[in-house]
């Protein structure tokens, strides 16, 4: 366990710039907002649904460029600096004027400034401390999420009770401001050469891998993405609706916000279990059942039987197989490709995620307003999680440790 010991400090500080960052604040209060928007604006789902949509394509075309930064300039500076402004630019969501125009706006700059501080560049730091353990350690990173899950929807639903939606977001700012950027500045850091791991440098001291270039020629590479791309598709708009589709089945407004908390379960059980067994067993072995789970859950949400063991047992299932596709994608990264160019092949990586996990909640929104339902797409949403799993099946072997193999590839 000397990785631990010698990264803790860094894991612990990734962990909360994951909680209070820009992948599960936006997502985690939107549920909250339908009701408020709809009143005050008059605004459909598929409309206030829209400005998270902006928000993540937004992000993830930013993605690659913020990874790169982050290879270039060093991790610590791109990451605390992002989440500075992310901080700003949420709370400034409190000013949302009666325009839509003006809410995408306001939602573009969440996202323009605010992808640093998601796992495109934690998860650089936390690869470069750690190998043997590198599965579990970036599942207890991603823990965060799990953590926003139980804190921040009932955060929201509170202020929002407290003192109205335009001050839910400044307060709910309020963690990243007072807990997660002062312990970054104290103790996020790449290590130093002789710091790192044996395994992950060359010869000259250089950390190993492939170039951008070289991943992007490989079989591997397009189907991790394609991959990505469907279960984001299926997940993004489950996790933004879960609320409303939770309250079709006749909760109320806190039942339904509680079931969030179990998504948040299903993600801590997710990333710890498949982070362990990640670096026990071949990923895409792992990847492939889990990622059925979500399929199971999709099924037991159609209708609106207010039976409460199924619909918790679904939010259980889609937080699990959420917490595991996030591991799997800076895992599999790491393995397949190395850590010398890791920001920016993880930051494509992490464009389909970002996309469609944007465009999700939209579709969502759409079959919600047309139908009345969301049985369509929850059936759909099935069809992708498994579709998408298998595709990781055809991966093959990995290319070795992160060593010298990958050097200059």
């Amino acid at each position: 366990m000397g990785e631990f010991r010698r990264g803790s400090k860094v894991l612990a500080a990734a962990f909360l710039g994951v909680m209070c960052g820009a992948s599960p604040l936006p997502f985690n209060v939107l549920g909250t907002l339908f009701k408020p928007l709809q009143e005050e604006f008059g605004w459909n789902r598929a409309e206030i649904s829209g400005g998270i949509t902006v928000f993540g394509i937004v992000a993830s075309l930013m993605a690659p460029v913020f990874g790169w930064l982050a290879d270039r300039y060093g991790v610590r500076r791109v990451a605390l600096s992002s989440l500075g402004a992310f901080i700003v630019a949420f709370a400034a969501m409190g000013f949302t004027p009666p325009s839509l125009v003006g809410y995408y706006a306001l939602w573009f700059f969440v996202g323009l400034v605010g992808i640093g501080s998601t796992p495109v560049t934690w998860s650089r730091a936390i690869s470069l401390w750690f190998l043997d353990n590198r599965g579990l350690a970036l599942g207890i990173m991603l823990i965060g999420t799990s953590a926003a899950a139980f804190v921040v929807p009932g955060l929201a639903v509170w202020a929002i009770d407290a003192y109205g939606w335009r001050a839910m977001f400044p307060i709910v700012a309020m963690l990243p401001l007072l807990v997660a950027l002062p312990i970054g500045l104290l103790w996020f850091r790449e290590p130093r050469p002789d710091e790192r791991p044996p395994g992950l440098s060359t010869r000259d001291g250089a950390v190993a891998g492939m170039t951008f270039g070289a991943a992007a020629k490989t079989r591997q590479f397009w189907t991790l993405w394609v991959s990505i791309l469907l279960i984001a598709l299926a997940y993004g708009g489950a996790h933004i609706h879960l609320i409303p589709i939770v309250m079709d089945h006749g909760f109320a407004p806190g039942a339904a916000a509680a079931m969030m908390g179990v998504v948040g379960l299903g993600l801590l059980a997710g990333r710890i279990g498949v982070g362990f067994l990640l670096d026990r067993i071949w990923g895409p072995a792992i990847a492939f059942p889990v990622l059925c789970l979500p399929a199971v859950a999709c099924f037991l949400l159609l209708g609106t039987s207010s039976e409460t063991s199924a619909i918790t047992v679904a939010a259980f299932l889609l937080g699990f197989a959420a917490g595991a596709e996030s591991d799997l994608i800076a895992f599999l990264a790491a393995r397949y490709f190395g850590m010398a160019h890791f920001g920016r092949i993880y930051g494509m990586l992490y464009m389909p995620f970002g996309l469609f996990s944007a465009v999700s909640p939209l579709v969502y929104g759409i079959v919600r307003d047309r139908t009345g339902s969301y049985d369509g797409m929850l059936m759909a949403a099935a069809v992708l999680f498994v579709a998408g799993g298998a595709l990781l099946l055809t991966l093959g072997r990995y290319p070795g440790t992160a060593t010298t193999k990958l050097a200059h590839a």
